[in-house]
């Protein structure tokens, strides 16, 4: 697997595309360069390479399933647990993941398709489902972003 491309993919919520390229993916979606993506982990030993979960929310993030962490350093994790998904997501331990329309519209399948370098299908096919959670954690607290 190629790093360096966009790929779409169905995710937990939405169809997606995942890259480790955020260039690649901002330049795929019409979108500002200097707007951070979420990142997609394959297991909380990923996680950990990233940011360090503060100690009184170990826990809830540990059993926590479609739900994005916004951490204190200021980057928004999401460990995957949809099977179908993570079997992708597997092969590159982590991606920055974004949902498959043009920046501020809904999905179209055909601009997806277009975009990408390249397609995973799966059984499901593609499909716009509700959002993630966000939640923003801080060393004591957390707050639902949405």
């Amino acid at each position: 697997m190629n790093p360096a491309l966009v790929y779409l993919a169905q995710t937990e919520t939405t169809a997606g595309f995942l890259s480790q390229n955020s260039d690649a993916l901002a330049k795929t979606k019409n979108r500002p360069s200097h707007k951070s993506f979420l990142i997609s982990v394959d297991s909380l030993k990923t996680l950990q390479t990233f940011t360090r979960i503060p100690h009184q929310h170990k826990k809830y993030v540990r059993k926590s399933s479609k739900t994005t962490f916004a951490y204190p350093c200021g980057l928004a994790i999401r460990v995957v647990k949809d099977a179908e998904h993570l079997s992708f997501l597997k092969k590159l331990k982590w991606s920055y993941s974004t949902s498959s329309n043009e920046s501020g519209k809904h999905f179209d399948e055909a601009f997806a398709l277009q975009k990408a370098d390249a397609i995973v299908f799966t059984c499901k096919g593609f499909f716009e489902d509700t959002p993630s959670t966000i939640v923003k954690l801080g060393k004591t607290k957390m707050r639902k972003l949405r």
